[in-house]
């Protein structure tokens, strides 16, 4: 599973009071500048500097100010790892629970995604499931007019994998039904051994193609799982040009993406679009990535400490170039 990139660090601090320290530096800047205007004053009491300059060698001004430049900075970076600094990163999950809802209504036969949507739709649930880390439970509800969990939460990855690929065909489309299904399946999740108590996070990923035509209003299940805190992530599968042939009968059967936006949106999850097979196998990608990681504070003091430090040594190399006459 690659890692989701586009994160920004949020940086905090863990002693924020230590930064205090940082009200010398304004100090210490006009002490500089006081130092460097009675400098030139002096420096103007001689009329004849050409002797002067014979016996004590003029100092660069820019290699001064650079010197203390970096001094200063020095200083604020190594307040900064004082001050035991923290950012915001993205660390795998151990252990999470994943409902794969797929659509199976008659509507999935369209060859607008070959070889049929649900062929391709198998397939791409395959690829997802063998990029899942191991201790990872899955779960497969198949949802048509009725859904009905095939397996239930499972680290046996491969009879999941296996569930996926006997999805058949059947009647009508429960989005709604399939929602309460998947949830029903992740309150079957067996409990981590080593930590009973713990309740694993858990997310569904539901895949369909059409409208809601039969059972409980999708919106509504949608609001039970964000009270479950379980975010639900769809994908409308399909082009606007797919057709099925009933009864003799050539049938349209457009994506509806209004309705799989509204269920992500009230739960708590995301949407995506797939006209394609590629496309699909890129939004499984996305999922995972989203599913398989979650935010955690890094204290990153170390590396503060190693700016303050290399700083701290380009700043002691500028004294020693203005203490020294190079030939």
């Amino acid at each position: 599973m690659t890692q989701p990139v586009g994160l920004v660090p949020q940086l905090a601090f863990l002693s924020p009071d230590r930064l205090l320290i940082l009200l010398v530096i304004p100090l210490l800047v006009l002490a500089y500048v006081l130092a460097s205007r009675r400098k030139n004053r002096r420096g103007m009491r001689f009329t004849n500097t050409s002797m002067l300059d014979v016996v004590v060698p003029r100092q660069s001004q820019w290699r001064r100010h650079v010197a203390v430049a970096l001094s200063l900075l020095s200083l604020i970076t190594l307040t900064a790892a004082f001050a035991r600094p923290k950012t915001e990163v993205l660390v795998p999950r151990e252990r999470a629970t994943v409902v794969l809802v797929i659509d199976a209504s008659l509507s999935m036969q369209a060859t607008d995604v070959a070889p049929t949507r649900l062929d391709a739709a198998k397939k791409a649930a395959v690829d997802f499931v063998k990029q899942l880390p191991e201790k990872y439970n899955v779960a497969v509800v198949s949802m048509a007019g009725a859904a009905a969990i095939l397996v239930p939460p499972t680290t046996a990855h491969n009879t999941v994998e296996n569930a996926i690929l006997s999805i058949q065909l059947q009647e009508s489309t429960a989005i709604g039904e399939g929602i309460t299904t998947a949830l029903r399946a992740l309150q079957q999740a067996p409990k981590d051994p080593a930590n009973p108590g713990s309740v694993a996070p858990g997310a569904i990923v539901l895949l369909s193609d059409g409208s809601n035509t039969a059972g409980r209003a999708p919106q509504q299940a949608a609001t039970e799982a964000k009270a479950a805190k379980v975010p639900i992530y769809t994908i409308a599968y399909g082009t606007e040009n797919g057709f099925v042939d009933l009864d003799g009968k050539r049938q349209p059967v457009p994506v509806s993406h209004e309705e799989m936006r509204q269920i992500a949106q009230l739960s708590g999850g995301q949407y995506f679009a797939a006209a394609t097979a590629d496309q699909l196998k890129t939004v499984y990608e996305n999922i995972g990535s989203e599913v398989g990681y979650e935010k955690a504070d890094r204290e990153v003091t170390a590396r503060f400490a190693g700016y303050g430090l290399a700083l701290a040594v380009l700043a002691a190399l500028g004294a020693i170039s203005l203490g020294a006459r190079w030939p």
